[in-house]
């Protein structure tokens, strides 16, 4: 619900600040007093095109911000939510217009694009009589009022939740069909690949092991030549060897002990070396037993390198990788010899979903069809009191050409002839505003329980009419107001006899400049805003009592 509205520097408007409220708000004023400029601002805050001419005169930016109560508009909060800009049950849109750049808009306070504003403004705020912001002539906006009409709601979620199924499996089948090409040739190629890495058995730890083996395999020649060397020096050569002389060493120090003490920490330290070199005499011993050249071996172990080597390039992984490889080729290798399992399983979930599709969709199409003829019939009784006798009214369903929709498997299309003897044509092509907006405005009064946008703005709604007619139109404008904000401009006394609430458009000059100004109205004032438009010029006594009579009436009714 619109619940204010703030103009600055907009057409003939210097500042204006109104606060607005539920039920029926008529706005009046003389012809000429710029009645339409709310609704323009309004339309700008919605998304319509920016032009710098509708920057007052001698100002260099027009602003215009629009506050909602998004309470009573659930389609608009979940929209505000998804993109992070709800702000606790409140919108606030601002539209900004300059002379030196493009115009800016904002919601809640962020930086939003102006398509933005559109999408969000056809679910807050619905404009009959200007096609910009008329979403009754959307025919996806006709399909969703007449599914709500039908009380659908609950049929089109199941509808579109077995469609994403089905839309889901068909993918998945496509998907298999189109891999099934290939199949062939990759089973083949998978099951050389498997067979080769299983032939091969290359254990975890293998690559690492192999190739610290074949480094001391390809080096046994010298490992054995320089340790026998060593041994030699060691211990093994029975003229000079290291053990040999730290012995000899040891002992002649050991007998100088006696003579000078100091010399005993030095001989011990050569005991010690002695047994560190006999030690490691043994060990080179014991080394030198169990190694031995071993071509044969060797050649072994660089075959099986060369192979492991050789996969893992074909493989393109490193040589320590190609022990991964194995499970991943015979995961994927499992998978497509199961994929005749799965193809089978996933044609019978396409055709399970596709039979509940239809018959959910079916279903959906009967529920349609009647909603529809009650739907014609109830607005082409509406037309006849509305000023436009021998109108029609109907709801087309065509079959839609590209099949299965999450919306059923019709389109719906609202067509009116507005006069006897004219063909029915599309709703979008009535060529009258003022037919437009009654024809809207009767279909929004039979559906006024199942509208989802809750602002309804009627443009002149009365264009034409008169009398018995115009009264009707304001009793049916009050009875819309029960259950939707209603906003109309009007310059009929009988539908601005029932207004709620009543704001008067004025305008006055000021230093050679002229300014719009609009008020809302005392009791007193409603009076002689009432009599103005019944009277004219001249206001008698006997019009101002038939203004206040009318008023009276329509306040107890």
């Amino acid at each position: 619900m619109l619940t204010h509205i703030h103009i600055w520097n907009f057409a003939i408007v210097e500042k204006l600040d109104l606060a607005m409220d539920s039920g029926l708000t008529v706005f009046t004023g003389e012809t000429g007093a710029g009645k339409s400029i709310l609704l323009d601002a309004l339309g700008l805050a919605l998304g319509d095109r920016a032009d710098s001419a509708v920057i007052r005169h001698g100002a260099e930016k027009a602003e215009i911000s629009v506050t909602f109560s998004t309470v009573d508009a659930p389609d608009a909060e979940a929209w505000l939510a998804e993109r992070e800009l709800a702000s606790e049950n409140e919108c606030i849109i601002r539209r900004t217009i300059s002379n030196s750049g493009p115009s800016k808009a904002f919601i809640n306070g962020k930086p939003t694009p102006i398509q933005s504003l559109r999408e969000l403004g056809e679910m807050l705020v619905d404009l009959h009589g200007q096609h910009e912001h008329q979403s009754l002539l959307k025919r996806d906006i006709q399909r969703q009022l007449l599914d709500d009409y039908a009380g659908h709601q609950g049929l089109l979620q199941q509808l579109r939740e077995v469609y994403q199924r089905w839309q889901q499996h068909k993918s998945e089948l496509d998907n298999l069909l189109k891999a099934s090409d290939e199949r062939d040739s990759r089973l083949e190629l998978l099951r050389f690949q498997v067979n080769e890495l299983e032939v091969l058995a290359l254990g975890e730890q293998e690559p690492a092991e192999l190739e610290q083996e074949h480094k001391r395999l390809a080096n046994a020649s010298r490992l054995l030549e320089t340790s026998e060397r060593v041994s030699q020096l060691l211990q093994d050569n029975e003229e000079t060897n290291a053990s040999q002389l730290l012995s000899q060493c040891s002992s002649e120090l050991q007998q100088l002990a006696d003579t000078d003490s100091q010399l005993q920490a030095i001989a011990e330290l050569l005991d010690s070396a002695l047994i560190q070199v006999r030690e490691a005499g043994s060990e080179l011993r014991h080394y030198l037993d169990a190694l031995e050249l071993d071509p044969g071996r060797l050649e072994w172990v660089e075959q099986r390198l060369a192979d492991m080597h050789a996969l893992a390039r074909k493989h393109h992984v490193a040589v320590e990788e190609l022990p991964g490889v194995l499970p991943q080729l015979q995961q994927q290798l499992d998978a497509l010899e199961q994929a005749d399992v799965q193809l089978d399983q996933l044609q019978k979930a396409l055709q399970e979903a596709e039979n509940e599709y239809r018959q959910l969709a079916r279903q959906l199409s009967d529920g349609r069809q009647q909603a529809a003829g009650r739907l014609a019939e109830q607005v082409s009784q509406s037309m006849q009191t509305l000023g436009m006798e021998g109108g029609r009214f109907d709801v087309q369903l065509e079959p839609r050409e590209d099949g299965f929709s999450p919306n059923g498997l019709e389109r719906v299309e609202f067509v009116v002839s507005a006069n006897p003897g004219q063909p029915l044509r599309p709703l979008s092509r009535v060529a009258s505003g003022g037919e437009l907006s009654r024809i809207s405005l009767a279909i929004q009064v039979i559906t006024a329980q199942d509208t989802r946008i809750p602002t309804l703005i009627f443009d002149e709604v009365d264009v034409g009419i008169g009398g018995r007619v115009a009264e009707i139109v304001g009793l049916q404008l009050r009875e819309l107001a029960g259950h939707r904000q209603v906003l109309c401009v009007t310059h009929l006394p009988q539908v601005a006899a029932l207004g709620e609430h009543h704001f008067q458009v004025s305008k006055r000059a000021a230093s050679d400049v002229t300014i719009s100004e609009i008020a809302e109205l005392t009791p007193e004032q409603r009076v002689d805003e009432v009599a103005r438009m019944l009277g004219g010029i001249e206001i008698t006594d006997q019009t101002l009592s038939h203004a206040k009579e009318m008023i009276d009436r329509a306040q107890a009714g």
